[in-house]
């Protein structure tokens, strides 16, 4: 239940009809959403309050969304297409503005709810998977010729390897929480790979518009046919390689067990599934990305789930400030998940990059 009254900020947006109902999302992790419902005419909207500790410049978030969903409403309709369920639909504000600041500072933004459709938290069929990489393929397709230079940084060096890396050495050194003499061969596997760190940041690759949160469950699926209609959940929208978006698509989707399963030998890469999402992601890339680009898809699952673990340690280190926990050693059984899936990934790189090659004209 809500414990606050959502009303009085519901009116200050430019909605359709009269308010009927309110109710709260519990589904997401960062930012407070709720969805509306409205009569005379009928309606649904979902009306978001932002994060402010994660984004520290909601304005720069809502201008990258803004930027991005109108370039794709664009594209669509040059394509002869309709952009109706394929692109979020944002409502402004009374001022006309993105945003509304209320009393407290808090930013909060709304958009049209698109209905008869939903969103899966892991991936129930194979070929959900692949129509999740066909989504996100194509929505970097359609955003290929946006300037990347014009959009905003969300959260700085957000997939900078290198200097995640360098905040994890640090943490294991200072040790702040005292956890580090039981985690040591942990910290060992990282601190021994890291050349990894510049695999990516080091190769000079294009700088694309990416997602950076590309989970299956940022893809609204619609509920007669199961494909995918739409790429949600935009507020890391920004600059960066596209090796990235691929990569966290497969760390997180093409796996043999839950990214926190307490027991890391049941962790590992699905070859199935890792060849599903590049069979939906390599087709619609192919033309936009580089050849370069292309071969290299693979090494951005390897790198991301590098970059992951450390940061799922480190957070571990320094006495579970970042991410949520349900007990103690959460964020060390989630490092622990990503050491097991990176150790399948080096296994079988090989065999990832034939999978790639194969699909490319």
């Amino acid at each position: 239940m809500q414990d606050f009254d959502i009303r009085p900020v519901a009116e200050r947006f430019r909605f359709e009809g009269k308010f009927a109902s309110a109710s709260e999302v519990r589904s997401g992790h960062i930012n407070r959403t709720y969805r509306l419902t409205f009569s005379d005419p009928d309606g649904e909207y979902i009306l978001q309050r932002i994060n402010n500790h994660v984004f520290r410049q909601p304005e720069v978030v809502m201008d990258n969304i803004l930027k991005v969903t109108e370039h794709l409403r664009r594209k669509l309709v040059e394509m002869g297409a309709s952009p109706e369920r394929r692109v979020l639909e944002f409502v402004r504000a009374l001022d006309g503005r993105p945003l509304f600041i209320d009393e407290s500072g808090g930013s909060w933004r709304a958009y049209r709810y698109v209905g008869n459709a939903r969103a899966y938290d892991r991936v129930e069929k194979p070929e959900h998977f692949q129509e999740a990489g066909r989504a996100f393929g194509e929505f970097q397709r359609l955003l290929a010729d946006f300037p990347a230079s014009e959009l905003g940084e969300t959260i700085p060096n957000f997939h900078h390897t290198p200097s995640r890396f360098d905040a994890f050495a640090r943490a294991a050194h200072e040790d702040k929480a005292g956890r580090a003499k039981g985690v040591r061969g942990e910290i060992r596997f990282f601190l021994d790979r890291r050349h990894a760190a510049h695999e990516i940041v080091g190769r000079d690759l294009p700088l694309r518009v990416t997602h950076n949160d590309t989970k299956i469950s940022n893809v609204l699926f619609d509920d007669a046919s199961e494909k995918a209609i739409c790429v949600i959940d935009l507020d890391t929208v920004m600059p960066g390689s596209s090796l990235y978006d691929f990569g966290d698509a497969i760390r997180y989707g093409a796996t043999t067990a839950a990214e926190d399963e307490i027991d890391a030998s049941k962790m590992g890469l699905s070859m199935e599934l890792f060849s599903r999402f590049a069979a939906g992601f390599v087709p619609e890339a192919d033309g936009f990305l580089t050849r370069r680009e292309m071969e290299l898809l693979p090494l951005g699952a390897k790198v991301i789930t590098f970059e992951n673990g450390m940061r799922f340690l480190m957070d571990y280190l320094e006495g579970d400030t970042y991410y949520k926990t349900a007990y103690p050693e959460h964020n060390l059984a989630r490092a622990r998940t990503q050491i097991a899936l990176l150790r399948d990934i080096e296994l079988r790189f090989g065999e990832m990059t034939e999978v790639v090659r194969r699909l490319l004209k």
